[in-house]
């Protein structure tokens, strides 16, 4: 990834500012309470953790969590091998190549919004085998297996994966249990939705950029799951747009700390109580980058609607139920084209409101 090639330069309005806002309001949340004894026995204990995480997914979208049970050696184990893998020569990383067929391991010429991505990724399911549907043709019942690719160096990598999977998956259901009960849902109101889940984890390498002002690691995007959760490492680079005024905000690295973001699955649920938000990210020329997202998503045969409890005549639902398993596919498959229009977003089922109608109406 010497020099840029144009495939890589966003359009004007969306090139990154090289003058950085480092976020100061993304609230960082202690999660030591989940691990208390008192937990269990005094339920009030969790009421300030619960209406902290409701105030910061109504507020940001996106939160930070520390002491959250994860083992700091576990992830050390995880990133040291991640880097190993990627200091590898290219054609040692391409032999795991994802592709349409194949569609996890290693992949370097991904899309976001039709433009190339400054990075390099791999992939892996937390399921392995992960069933999904076969096309993303709505009357297309068959299914097809995803299976994870693993190379053969280094050695230790399959082991750090599937460690850290089974860890982060914890985590994740304790979340989902608090962002449950600050909607006022019971704590495992969304359990069920996980037993088969579609949740991946990605290792992401964003070496050093020489343009940094056109190019993004990332591009701007949400999330199209149900939650996010990313170790990143020191060098940061992760910008959130800040509901408030719509400003590009740079999250900056704590330690052990965990970023978390509301995908656009709760959106939908939660019927816009909390919603998702648009994120990027930026790189620099001097230093490479590391981060592990971990895409927490349910099963495939999963339709995503508004939940019943959270709607009523005053609150009609804002979105047509979908599957998620078909959204899932047409998403992955934008990755290996660049396509003419954009991707699948959960806005092609938002339900117009009464007012937009009338409007519609009478334009016409």
């Amino acid at each position: 990834m010497g020099e840029v090639d144009p495939a890589f330069i966003q359009d004007l309005e969306h090139r990154p500012k090289l003058s950085i806002t480092e976020a100061e309001g993304i609230p960082l949340l202690d999660l030591s309470v989940l691990n208390s004894p008192d937990a269990v026995s005094d339920p009030s204990t969790l009421n300030g953790l619960v209406s902290e995480i409701g105030k910061a997914c109504k507020d940001w979208g996106f939160f930070q969590v520390i002491n959250h049970g994860v083992p700091l050696e576990q992830r050390q184990k995880l990133e040291k091998a991640c880097r190993k893998f990627f200091a590898q020569p290219l054609e040692e990383k391409v032999k795991i190549r994802r592709d349409e067929v194949k569609v996890l391991g290693y992949y370097d010429t991904e899309h976001t919004k039709n433009v190339r991505d400054w990075k390099e990724v791999f992939d892996f399911t937390v399921q392995d085998p992960t069933i999904v549907p076969a096309s993303t043709h709505p009357d297309d019942k068959e299914v097809v297996e995803w299976h994870n690719q693993w190379p053969q160096y280094p050695p230790e990598l399959r082991e750090a994966c599937e460690e850290y999977a089974e860890e982060l998956e914890k985590l994740s259901y304790k979340l989902m249990e608090l962002i449950a009960l600050s909607l006022g849902l019971p704590a495992d109101r969304f359990r069920g939705f996980f037993k088969d889940q579609t949740s991946f984890i990605r290792l992401n390498h964003y070496p050093p950029c020489p343009a940094p002002d056109l190019a993004l690691g990332v591009g701007r995007h949400k999330d199209g799951g149900a939650l996010t959760v990313l170790a990143q490492d020191d060098v940061g680079g992760l910008e959130v747009k800040r509901k408030s005024d719509g400003e590009w905000i740079r999250v900056k690295p704590t330690p052990d700390a965990f970023i978390i973001n509301v995908g656009d699955m709760i959106q939908v649920w939660s019927n816009e109580t909390y919603e998702s938000v648009e994120h990027r990210v930026m790189v620099n020329s001097e230093k490479e980058r590391f981060s592990i997202p971990f895409f927490f998503n349910p099963a495939h045969y999963t339709v995503v609607k508004p939940l019943e409890e959270l709607t009523s005549e005053k609150n009609p639902p804002k979105y047509r139920p979908y599957n998620w398993g078909k959204f899932l596919v047409t998403r992955k498959g934008s990755n290996f084209k660049k396509l003419d229009v954009e991707n699948i977003q959960i806005y092609h089922f938002k339900i117009p409101n009464l007012a937009d109608r009338l409007e519609a109406v009478s334009v016409i």
